[in-house]
């Protein structure tokens, strides 16, 4: 199946370089996880918890728009 150079050219774009590092995410409203690369962050003005079921296996608690990271994760 031959899916255009339009598509091709807009998918070739947006891979990030190998040595670029891809962070884990965990998304809100949702039960499912993806990776994300360092270019394709951004941050965020909305402070509120995020929604996941994985949630507690990775932080501890939430406090002042923040995370605590679970250290029992990090063993």
């Amino acid at each position: 199946m031959t899916l255009g150079d339009e598509w091709y050219e807009r998918v070739a774009k947006s891979r990030p370089p190998k040595n670029e590092p891809c962070y884990h995410v965990l998304v809100d409203n949702a039960v499912h996880t993806t990776y994300v690369a360092q270019q394709n962050l951004e941050p965020s003005i909305d402070v509120s918890p995020v929604d996941h079921p994985e949630i507690n296996n990775v932080f501890d608690h939430y406090a002042d728009g923040s995370y605590l990271l679970n250290k029992n994760r990090l063993q």
